[in-house]
């Protein structure tokens, strides 16, 4: 007979999964991608490193989990931000949401825009950017179509947006703490970039 796990017993690993996928996030945010080990996620999590092996198999398969959670969190965060508004409100808001919470976890941003990593993470990476991508896409199609921008391809501008400020991040993440100029001067740029004048926001 196949064994079946009870609804207590799934119950119990999912939460010491979430538990683990917990602790390894504050080790990224403290430690970066360098400093995570089995180990070191057990001690913050409190358990035995056996018991984080039982539900990852190795780190590269920890900090998917931890990619996972954190990126559609963030995304979220973004979505939520372009939804309502005219182009310079969605835009604005855009940069200001994934910006601005990247700044205030800078170690755990940087892990998830540029410190490098295991190959089969970098993959969720590009997944991460990708996700970012169709939300300012969203934003950019919204005020082409008002009007409010100049035709352009939004897929194209979106990513080279989400590239430009992942890029210019990088720095004020890799050395914190960061100028308070960082965010508007990225709101500066995207208008600029997408062919609107600062002074309609």
């Amino acid at each position: 007979m196949v064994y079946r796990r009870t609804p207590a017993v799934q119950a119990r690993l999912d939460a010491q999964r979430a538990l683990i996928v917990q602790g390894a996030t504050a080790v990224l945010s403290r430690d970066g991608f360098a400093g995570l080990s089995m180990a070191a996620v057990a001690a913050e999590a409190g358990i035995a490193t056996g018991t984080v092996y039982k539900q990852f198999e190795n780190k590269a398969a920890l900090v998917s989990a931890v990619f996972e959670k954190v990126v559609a969190r963030e995304v979220a965060a973004v979505r939520a931000a372009v939804a309502e508004g005219d182009v310079m409100q969605r835009v604005s808001a855009a940069v200001e949401t994934f910006a601005g919470r990247a700044l205030k976890n800078p170690r755990l941003a940087y892990v998830l825009l540029a410190e490098p990593v295991d190959a089969a993470v970098d993959v969720q990476r590009l997944e991460f950017r990708r996700a970012f991508t169709a939300s300012f896409e969203a934003a950019i199609t919204h005020g082409v179509a008002e009007g409010a921008l100049p035709p352009q391809d939004s897929h194209l501008s979106a990513a080279a947006l989400v590239g430009a400020i992942g890029e210019v991040l990088v720095g004020p993440l890799a050395t914190a703490p960061p100028a308070e100029s960082v965010v508007p001067e990225l709101v500066a740029f995207a208008v600029r970039a997408l062919g609107a004048r600062p002074e309609s926001l």
